[in-house]
């Protein structure tokens, strides 16, 4: 299997720590931090390792956050490719309360990108020493980048017969999609604003991503659909496939994870049917772990053979 590239634009470093109890005007007692890598495409290079496929992770870092970012990614034993730059790459925050189990997130804003920092992201994907068969896009742009790049880079991508896994939101992601990717990872949210209604039933989330199809935008959608699991539609397929039932501990990481298990299933050869079901089982599993660690590769294959086998019988014989 040739090595899945992903892209992440906007990169963080993640810590985590635990608190007691959150109370404002109060000098809160912390449990040590804990540092992880973190950005849409990183998480998903973390998340194919655990499942035990090579990956190349392309990003921009800078200053000593960055330092820190890569280090970590070579912890994880994560292949990397960074584009150095002169912004100090972001660092997000995250708490949770110990008394209530709640999570609390803080998102830092993003380092702007220099038009010649944008530039070598597009050259060093031109470059890399193995053409893949997977460009994954994930998670946000930073300040200076304009969504108009990002087809660019699909557009590089398809030249060179890669095909382009989308996992973005807003302005980003309908730029993306007029370029045409192989496959479309929206929530249910992104599609209705892109059906243009404030919300959509099942049908009609079958429906609105059928019309993205239909206009070439891409060969594959896979709508999130959150706790109620994921719709999965392709020219010829339609299929609702539900989300197992376990304790959620966190949400951090979950997309992400999804996006990994979809593209694994059909780097490996796996119909669409049970790629959609890996993924949702990835994604699924990701909520058991609290903050962000992401999922363990047995409670994947756990829910994997219970959607096989609860919901497509004849793959799992």
């Amino acid at each position: 299997m040739k090595p899945i590239v992903t892209l992440t634009l906007n990169p963080t470093v993640d810590k985590s720590t635990t608190a007691d109890h959150i109370i404002p005007d109060q000098k809160l007692r912390c449990a040590p931090p804990k540092f992880e890598p973190g950005g849409g495409g990183i998480n998903v290079s973390r998340a194919l390792k655990r499942l035990g496929a090579a990956s190349i992770a392309v990003f921009p870092v800078g200053g000593p956050t960055g330092t820190l970012l890569r280090e970590l990614l070579e912890q994880e034993q994560i292949q990397q490719q960074p584009i150095e730059t002169e912004s100090r790459t972001r660092e997000n925050f995250i708490v949770v309360d110990a008394s209530s189990g709640q999570q609390y997130r803080f998102g830092m804003p993003g380092t702007p990108l220099s038009p010649q920092e944008q530039q070598q992201v597009l050259i060093t994907l031109k470059s890399l020493a193995e053409v893949p068969e997977f460009l994954v896009i994930s998670g946000s742009l930073p300040p200076g980048v304009e969504p108009e790049f990002l087809m660019k880079i699909v557009r590089a991508a398809k030249s060179m017969g890669i095909k382009v896994v989308a996992d973005t939101s807003g302005p980003a992601l309908h730029q993306i999609l007029q370029e045409g990717v192989y496959l479309a990872k929206p929530n249910v949210g992104e599609l209705s604003k892109m059906a243009g209604v404030d919300e959509l039933d099942s049908e009609a989330v079958a429906q609105a991503a059928h019309q993205l199809v239909q206009e070439g935008k891409c060969t594959i959608v896979v709508t999130s659909l959150g706790p109620q699991g994921a719709c999965v539609v392709s020219q010829d397929l339609v299929d609702h496939v539900p989300a197992p039932a376990v304790k959620k501990r966190s949400t951090v990481g979950a997309g992400d994870s999804m996006v990994a298990g979809l593209v694994y299933g059909l780097a490996t050869g796996l119909s669409v049917r049970e790629t959609v079901r890996l993924g949702v089982a990835c994604g699924t599993a990701a909520t058991m772990n609290p903050g962000t660690e992401l999922f363990r590769k047995e409670d994947v294959d756990k829910l994997y053979h219970w959607l096989l086998q609860q919901t497509l019988p004849a793959a799992a014989a």
